[in-house]
Order: C-alpha cells, then structure tokens, then sequence
C-alpha cells in the first residue's frame, strides 16, 4: 500500500492535499483495498459548506457502500469528472488520477487535527 508523504489523512480513511485555499479530497489506498471493486461515487453537496467530518457522499463497491467524509471545513466545489465516468479509476489511482472532490478550505486550521502519514498507518496496523 501507499501513504504519500505529502498528504494529510482522517481518521475516516480520507486523504487531503491542500494548496492555498483549495483542497483536493480522495480515500486513501487502504479503503479503496478494503472496498475493492468500486462501482459509483455519489456526490449530492456540490456548492454546499460542510464542517469537518460531515458526510460529503457516498462511495458504493459491488459488496458494500461507505460513507465520504470530509476532513475539513470547506465548500464542496467540483466532483472529478473521471469517477462519474470510470469510478473504478479509484481503485487504480486512488491519491492521482482518483480524487474524488475539490474544496475550497475554510478553517486551514484544521488541517491540525488531521493525521500525517506514520501516524494514520499506525490507525490502520500498519508499522513503518
């Protein structure tokens, strides 16, 4: 599995690159592994600002659906337009071409309270 080190990561399995004040939002290579074979991605808060750890969508795989949370506050504003088409592209890609939203960030401090690499491995049973 990969965990780049340039990402934040929640406690939700999702992951957070942030340039200014915008965010691009995916999961992270351990749900995408756990979910396996991804079928669709339903995003419904396009335009919508949403607090930290609420639900952003739904992620659905041919055995299971999880819900998308958001790992920091921001407006929801853009779904990549290659999950609607290819959703299975997340399985492939999960932190490139496999984003799933970008954000517009509004508390950057937030970021904070996310997970760096060896510490959201660790959540997960990983050992580095």
């Amino acid at each position: 599995m990969i965990f780049p080190t340039t990402l934040l990561y929640s406690k939700y399995h999702t992951w957070i690159t942030i340039s200014d004040t915008e965010a691009k939002v995916g999961i992270t290579d351990f749900a995408q592994q756990q979910l396996e074979d991804i079928i669709n991605v339903d995003i419904n808060t396009i335009g919508k600002t949403l607090r930290q750890n609420e639900v952003f969508g739904k992620i659905e795989a041919v055995r299971t659906s999880s819900d998308l949370v958001i790992p920091v506050s921001g407006e929801v504003l853009q779904i990549n337009p290659k999950i609607i088409s290819s959703p299975g592209i997340i399985n492939k890609s999960p932190y490139f071409d496999g984003w799933i939203v970008k954000i517009k960030v509004l508390i950057p401090e937030e970021r904070n309270n996310l997970l760096l690499r060896w510490k959201y491995k660790k959540i997960i049973g990983i050992e580095d």
